[in-house]
């Protein structure tokens, strides 16, 4: 009842209201300060083309982008083209995670296997994958499977290139322990090198986000008919402007979401790390 008593007492303690009110002082200058810039931004944006300084046919304001959005949202179409653009930059992503780790991982384990084949690797990641869309569309038809191509050949690379250098840095010492513990090698790859070169394989994941978006949008701009990089062409062939900021402004957005979703699952997956940080 002491103990009780007395942990109600710290909580109503008359030094916790300070406290409670510079942590909230903190976390609102905080908020203002990541805002400010956006809210520069904005206003200039909207002063440019209000003012004259930049031509309205060219450069929409703000509130006439988020008046186009809002009628795309009401006519049920924005939802047509976010799921197109969602299907193809996810099931790219995904394809390009898979194949990215497993060749990665094979090749940063296996030496002699690397030698052999890093010299086409360094010539294949010369090639822009939109300059491989023509080669894409021969072979897989203007449909949907060439779209999602491209999108795996752009964020291939980074997936491989820092999976092959986070198995390289793993300490060669926690292999060693593992083995004259009796590791086999499928538990030293599964449960020792690929947990140590987990924080550079995400890097390397976040990176293939922000590149699957940029692919995604030279795919949907050629033989398309759905999805926001169509849909931001279309707009500005037909000199429809706000139009065509409202896709370019949902593109960003729709980025956005990934790369947080991605920062999100780094977050959960290395939790471990801010363990042994506290602990050390």
């Amino acid at each position: 009842m002491g103990a009780i008593g007395t942990a109600r007492a710290r909580e109503t303690s008359p030094q916790n209201g300070p406290h409670r009110a510079t942590h909230a002082r903190g976390v609102l200058v905080g908020a203002f300060e990541r805002s400010i810039a956006m809210i520069a931004f904005v206003l200039l944006w909207e002063l440019l083309p209000r003012l004259g300084v930049v031509n309205p046919a060219y450069l929409s304001p703000p509130s006439q982008v988020v008046a186009a959005i809002a009628r795309l949202t009401a006519s049920g179409e924005v939802w047509t083209h976010l799921g197109a653009s969602a299907l193809r930059s996810i099931s790219g992503l995904l394809l390009a995670i898979a194949s990215g780790i497993v060749c990665g991982f094979a090749l940063g384990w296996f030496r002699r296997v690397e030698r052999i084949v890093d010299p086409v690797f360094q010539l294949l990641r010369q090639v822009s994958a939109f300059a491989l869309f023509p080669v894409f569309m021969l072979f897989l038809g203007i449909g949907e499977s060439s779209k999602i191509a491209i999108v795996v050949w752009a964020a291939f690379w980074p997936v491989l290139l820092n999976t092959i250098a986070g198995v390289k840095q793993v300490e060669r010492m926690l292999i060693d322990c593992a083995r004259v513990m009796g590791a086999s090698q499928a538990f030293i790859a599964t449960k020792v090198v690929l947990p140590a070169a987990l924080p550079q394989i995400l890097t390397g994941i976040r990176l293939a986000g922000a590149y699957s978006i940029t692919a995604l949008v030279a795919a949907e701009m050629i033989g398309a008919r759905s999805g926001l990089g169509f849909y931001t062409l279309n707009s500005q062939e037909t000199f429809q402007i706000p139009d065509m900021y409202a896709g370019i402004v949902l593109l960003a957005l729709f980025g956005l979401l990934i790369n947080q979703s991605l920062s999100l699952l780094e977050r959960r997956l290395l939790r471990w790390r801010v363990g042994l940080a506290q602990n050390g």
